[in-house]
């Protein structure tokens, strides 16, 4: 609207805009977006078209992930009950329990970043997400982070050439942001006593998923 408000007001009388103070066109960028939002228009535009060749390659896009997160933290893998004895990344690779579970996590990612233009129910899911970790036996609050760099190696592995470095940088907002809200949805969910439901997947053990909480929270080391 305001933009063709502007339109009229520069044609009205032939003169351009700037000889009657009006603001040009091409001031007229996309509207700005939600405060709670890390990210400007432009680079959620951006990521959300990034996005969908991560989602033409879902499990292969988890499974890297897994086994890069493995790879990194092999004590995590004594919390999935159904593939803890997976040892190496050829087995890893082709286990059909794993492939399940990366879909899970996969699939808990892709609603959220397709729901960053409603971030009330972004954060009420991903608050879920983080929330239903409190029933996984033995996790812990600093385990959401340990997915953040198999994620982003993950999701440079099937993006390619196009992982360039400004969608690296969106990459890296979205993902912080999305943990920063499960570990507030686990928080919260501690105060409240809340006992979610499965909401999608989670890093955690026992082959199960996990859900989060939205909010803003300090990176744990």
């Amino acid at each position: 609207m305001g933009c063709e408000l502007t339109k009229l007001a520069s044609g009205s009388n032939g003169s351009n805009s700037k000889s009657n103070n009006v603001p040009s066109l091409d001031a007229c960028g996309p509207p700005p977006t939600d405060a709670r939002l890390p990210l400007t228009a432009k680079q959620k535009y951006t990521m959300v078209a990034s996005w969908k060749g991560i989602s033409r390659a879902m499990e292969t896009t988890g499974i890297t992930m897994f086994i890069k997160l493995f790879e990194e933290h092999a004590d995590l893998l004594n919390m999935f009950s159904k593939f803890r004895e997976l040892k190496t990344k050829e087995e890893q690779a082709t286990s059909e329990e794993l492939q399940e579970h990366a879909n899970k996590v996969m699939n808990t990612l892709d609603e959220g970043i397709r729901g960053l233009d409603d971030l009330d129910t972004f954060f009420e899911f991903i608050h879920q997400v983080g929330a239903s970790h409190r029933r996984i036996p033995g996790f812990k609050q600093e385990y959401f982070w340990r997915i953040e760099e198999p994620f982003l190696t993950a999701v440079s592995t099937t993006l390619g050439d196009r992982y360039t470095q400004n969608v690296e940088g969106i990459y890296k907002l979205t993902i912080k942001f999305i943990i920063e809200t499960l570990v507030a949805g686990y928080e919260a969910s501690a105060n409240n006593n809340v006992d979610s439901g499965g909401g999608g997947g989670g890093i955690g053990g026992g082959g199960g998923g996990a859900s989060g909480t939205g909010g803003t929270t300090s990176r744990a080391s």
